[in-house]
């Protein structure tokens, strides 16, 4: 059993809903990632989504694209974000983090060498937007060989068939896009989102988070009612979009992330 399996069965037992937090590796700059992700686990943290910056990111909005040519001018590569995770592992054996990223950089590392060097780094899942769950039986295999998930994306205009091979080859959880968009999107309708959710859960025992839309604790407990868990990341990637290497400047805008870790924490648990 993963750890991320391990956690929702945790949460499961405790009535609790999964808060997910993203951030993207080596933004603002690589000295501030792996603090960062020790106090998310402060702050309520159940999982962590950490983002492997990538110059053309075709599921990020504006928000997370700069955060990732951010991180690239900062010269962090994939070999480096996973070396991030690495470090946070030293002293957090428990924390389920799963990395979210595209293809390209993978294929020129090398697929087995990839996933090695996330077993190395204590890495539990992956999510590959632009690998396809017709297309990743091997690499999907290969994950489970190494006690990791590979998380697959469904979205409101998902084909059923699509549909179909994410639930069959999915594992850990399954990632509900809850808005027609790119990450950081504001049209979030927490009924037609549970709707959606509610069919999904139908056709799986895997949990359903929801991510992009979620924006403040109101959201995060409307979408809360319907899935097992939330991710947030446009919300709190936004607040170093201009610090540069100002650590006074960072200092605030990973207060203002924490805060909102608070606020979503006390919002998805006030559902118990």
């Amino acid at each position: 059993m993963t750890r991320i399996e391990t956690t929702f069965n945790t949460l499961r037992e405790q009535n609790k809903k999964a808060l997910i937090p993203y951030v993207m590796a080596g933004d603002p700059n690589p000295t501030v990632t792996v603090s960062l992700l020790h106090e998310l686990v402060d702050h309520g943290a159940d999982i962590i989504e950490v983002g492997l910056p990538f110059s053309d990111p075709m599921a990020d909005g504006e928000t997370i694209a700069l955060a990732g040519e951010r991180a690239l001018a900062g010269g962090t590569s994939t070999r480096q974000a996973i070396e991030m995770v690495k470090a946070f592992r030293k002293t957090n054996t428990t924390t389920p983090v799963l990395v979210m990223g595209y293809l390209n950089p993978i294929e020129i590392i090398g697929y087995d060498k990839f996933i090695s060097l996330c077993q190395d780094a204590g890495i539990d899942g992956v999510l590959m937007v632009d690998l396809p769950p017709q297309e990743a039986g091997d690499f999907t295999q290969k994950l489970a060989n190494s006690a990791m998930n590979e998380i697959f994306l469904l979205a409101p205009t998902t084909l059923p068939e699509r549909r179909e091979q994410v639930l069959k080859h999915g594992g850990g959880f399954i990632y509900y896009v809850s808005v027609k968009g790119v990450t950081g999107s504001k049209a979030l309708d927490a009924q037609d989102v549970g709707e959606h959710v509610q069919a999904i859960k139908a056709q799986t025992a895997l949990p359903v988070c929801v991510g992009f839309g979620i924006r403040d604790g109101a959201s995060a407990k409307a979408v809360g009612q319907y899935a097992d868990g939330v991710i947030v990341g446009s919300e709190l990637v936004k607040n170093f979009a201009d610090v540069g290497n100002d650590e006074q400047k960072i200092a605030h805008a990973k207060k203002a992330i924490l805060d909102k870790m608070d606020e979503l924490r006390e919002a998805i648990d006030s559902l118990e």
